[in-house]
């Protein structure tokens, strides 16, 4: 495939897709989540912002000590700090690149910046210049290029080319632009920018208006051979372009678009399964591509149609983005080279013995209250060890609760505590409520629940229940997650996950609300 006709893929999973109210990764996640990202051949993993804090800067950097297929990414703002911390994260990766940005609107020069336009182009040549120094690989991108003056785009764009960069993002940072008028941006800037032909061209779109997907389809259409994108459409506020659809988009209608990707699309489904375990977020079941229902046919018309023909109701096949039955055979007799393998084959791998003693006796646990263990409770399992192994302070030791028609429900908790245990009982109007009022009588974190979820992981009543808690404190969101084939245990490990990280303090910067 030529450079012509490849189509980049640049996942911001790992970085923007964090950036979704409470779905914070810990390393170890986001290590997992770039494997799974490097066998599907992504082109480009965006690990994180590195200045952000000490620990984005430990992720970035195990992530570019880890991916050898892929290139890995830091983002930085425009700024020396930021891209001299971006060069040090990437020291290690066979192949690595600069991401820095600075905004080009008006309202963001003027309200969030306090710049004048020189200077912007200024320190964007600047910014590039510097990052020059650590790789030859650097990305600029006009951070709101889509309420920005397109004069001025042109300006910026040409002179950032000039510096070195070789590929020039543009990003709809708001969600702002409608298809017709993103692609038809795309096309001026690059007929415009006299040195285009010197960079690629990308797109990173926000979904505000529910048009990422198609708006950076427009893009491509129109020139854009680069797509930032998130797995689920993760993202900032209503998150951004989903990398499946994008992707499967492109592939199925070759009738418009000039180029493909050189993914292994029949991973998609386990990317998709293995990010929405850590982060806590569901995959909605009539999403794209990987919703439960994205090819099931209820219709009798339907499914008299694909049984007589796939092509009738079906555009692309579901084996062709990993929807197969992936089944362990293990019983509670299986040992643990078997189950260490199977990790193995689904991208995980334990750094310490303990870490793997401790999941083979949660399999161990699991196999004797379910006949089938799936690939899907494998992933929750190796979640729910990691969650007790980064979240110390409070850990669940005993619950008891009691509910019964006509009674008002009673849970009786044993927390331990920074390694002391703790008694709390409490009365509410479920078992759920009870139990979380329970844990608060000990913990008393101060949170407000905002959302309860629960999903069932595989099907069967013996299935395994994953639970997400959102809860609230001083403006700060964070996601909890626990997993059992006890719903009420499920939700008791999610409030307390929840609560370990709510109590931990605030270290993290963000990209889009710093100030230059």
């Amino acid at each position: 495939m030529s450079d012509q006709q490849r189509l980049i893929i640049f996942d911001t999973t790992l970085r923007d897709g964090e950036q979704s109210p409470g779905a914070s990764m810990t390393r170890e996640e986001k290590v997992r989540i770039a494997k799974a990202l490097e066998k599907m051949r992504v082109d480009v993993i965006e690990a994180g912002f590195p200045i952000a804090s000490v620990g984005d800067f430990q992720a970035v950097q195990a992530v570019a000590r880890t991916v050898r297929e892929s290139r890995v990414c830091g983002l930085a703002r425009a700024l020396d700090r930021d891209i001299d911390r971006a060069g040090e994260a990437l020291k290690e990766a066979t192949a690595g690149r600069i991401h820095t940005f600075i905004a080009t609107s008006p309202i963001h020069m003027e309200k969030k910046l306090r710049m004048t336009p020189d200077q912007v182009v200024e320190q964007a040549v600047h910014a590039v210049k510097l990052a020059r120094q650590y790789t030859d690989d650097v990305e600029f991108s006009p951070e709101d290029a889509g309420r920005s003056e397109i004069d001025f785009l042109c300006r910026v764009l040409e002179a950032v080319i000039d510096a070195g960069a070789r590929t020039v993002n543009i990003p709809d940072t708001v969600g702002y632009n409608i298809p017709h008028q993103f692609g038809a941006l795309i096309r001026a800037l690059i007929e415009r920018v006299p040195n285009s032909d010197k960079a690629v061209f990308s797109v990173h779109c926000h979904n505000d208006l529910g048009l990422a997907t198609a708006n950076s389809l427009a893009a491509v259409r129109n020139g854009a051979r680069q797509v930032e994108c998130t797995i689920n459409g993760l993202g900032e506020r209503a998150g951004n372009a989903s990398l499946e659809e994008v992707v499967m988009a492109v592939r199925t209608r070759q009738d418009l678009f000039p180029c493909d990707t050189a993914l292994d699309t029949t991973q998609i489904v386990n990317c998709s399964r293995l990010v929405s375990g850590i982060t806590g977020f569901a995959v909605q079941p009539n999403k794209a591509i990987v919703g439960a229902n994205a090819f099931a046919h209820e219709s009798g018309i339907h499914q008299d149609g694909v049984l007589k023909s796939r092509e009738t109701y079906e555009i692309m096949r579901a084996e062709e983005v990993g929807w197969t039955q992936n089944r362990m055979v293990l019983g509670k007799h299986s040992g643990r080279n078997a189950f260490r393998t199977r990790l193995q084959e689904l991208g995980v791998v334990f750094e310490a013995e303990e870490e793997l003693n401790a999941a083979f006796a949660r399999f161990k646990d699991l196999a004797d209250k379910k006949h089938e263990i799936f690939d899907e409770d494998l992933q929750a399992l190796v979640t729910d060890t990691n969650l007790d192994y980064t979240n110390e302070r409070i850990k669940l030791v005993s619950m008891k609760v009691c509910s019964e028609t006509g009674e008002t429900p009673v849970a009786n908790v044993v927390l331990a505590v920074d390694g002391e245990e703790e008694p709390g009982t409490s009365i509410g109007s479920g078992p759920v409520d009870a139990t979380f009022k329970a844990i608060e009588s000990i913990v008393d974190s101060g949170s407000i629940l905002k959302l309860y979820s629960v999903n069932s992981i595989t099907s069967g009543t013996d299935a395994q229940g994953e639970v997400t808690v959102r809860l609230e404190r001083g403006g700060r969101i964070v996601n909890g997650q626990g997993a059992d084939t006890d719903i009420v245990i499920a939700s008791a490990r999610a409030y307390i996950n929840a609560c370990n990280k709510v109590l931990q303090p605030v270290e993290r910067a963000h990209p889009q609300t710093a100030d230059l």
